[in-house]
């Protein structure tokens, strides 16, 4: 059975070494998550370590999906901080681990994403991915509407470059 719950900085920092694995296991999946591979220990640590700290401070909500204890996916809330957009946040970093997709843990991850924003009084999620990602019949199946496409907007693996697109969603 798969639980989804919202994490608190202390609970990051506790599962660290969980997080960078699930990192590795989405950059060398070939995710466009803003690592190239091979993504090396350090970097990893410091994404995680800027995360750790955007929760204590706030200004980021952080979930996790466990299947029997074990951490199999996590994603994130970046909640907009400016005063003329505290009714907004970003959605980031939406991963499931290789060996657990096609689950519905990405499914229950944005569901949750959404109650949260709820929660915390935001009602428009913006969201990008690059074109082709495996994540883009979820969202659109979520109910997020494409705005465009930016193309060549971020580095892939091998020098190459993918289109990204870009998408929104207001909530009730």
């Amino acid at each position: 059975m798969i639980t989804i719950e919202r994490w608190a900085a202390e609970q990051i920092a506790a599962a660290m070494p969980e997080f960078i694995e699930l990192l590795w296991d989405s950059v060398d999946g070939g995710a466009s998550v803003g690592f190239l591979p091979p993504l090396t220990d350090a970097v990893a640590h410091e994404y995680w370590s800027g995360v750790h700290a955007d929760v204590a401070a706030g200004k980021r909500i952080f979930i996790v999906a466990l299947l029997d204890g074990k951490m199999v996916g996590a994603a994130q809330l970046e909640l907009a901080m400016r005063q003329n957009s505290r009714h907004r946040a970003e959605v980031q970093k939406v991963l499931v681990h290789s060996s657990y997709r096609r689950r519905g843990i990405g499914q229950q991850l944005m569901a949750e994403l959404e109650n949260q924003a709820h929660l915390a009084k935001r009602t428009l999620l913006v969201l990008d991915t690059c074109r082709g990602d495996s994540g883009e019949p979820l969202y659109r199946k979520m109910g997020y509407i494409e705005v465009g496409v930016i193309p060549r907007y971020a580095e892939i693996e091998n020098g190459g470059f993918c289109d990204t697109v870009i998408y929104y969603k207001q909530l009730a």
